[in-house]
């Protein structure tokens, strides 16, 4: 007599099922993955503009530029499209340290206190900026990750 090879049906169930449980555990940790990346962006944009905040300094101190007011051109950075305005070295809003950066705006909404993700607008997703209080003092550069 020949013996059938295979699987019974119970046995293809019972693993389906198991496999069912499996996925439903582990599909929460995978829902809001574009939370997570929203907020991956924002703290690579504080890093990258505490950097770019760094290196104008570093630009403003060989141009003997480190006092109260005071403006860097093209020639002192290459590829500045128009002049950067400083505040103690450092660059006095966020709009001039997104000129250094060349940020896209496609991507990224530029003002005054700060820059923000487009499309992501919500009051806690981006970068907050506050000039340089005096000499010597770096600005404060703040990633705002609450609601992305």
């Amino acid at each position: 007599m020949k013996r059938a090879q295979g699987f019974t049906l119970i046995e293809l169930i019972v693993v389906i099922v198991i496999l069912g449980i499996l996925a439903a555990t582990a599909l929460p940790k995978f829902m809001d993955l574009g939370g997570d990346a929203r907020k991956a962006v924002v703290q690579g944009l504080e890093g990258s503009m505490r950097s770019a905040s760094s290196m104008v300094y570093a630009k403003a101190a060989l141009a003997s530029k480190l006092g109260a007011t005071a403006t860097l051109s093209s020639t002192e950075i290459p590829g500045l499209s128009g002049s950067l305005n400083l505040t103690n070295g450092y660059p006095t809003d966020a709009t001039d340290l997104a000129k250094v950066m060349e940020l896209d705006s496609t991507k990224f909404d530029t003002a005054a206190a700060g820059v923000n993700m487009k499309n992501y607008t919500l009051a806690n997703c981006g970068v907050a900026y506050t000039k340089s209080s005096g000499t010597g003092v770096q600005p404060t550069i703040t990633a705002n990750v609450g609601g992305c």
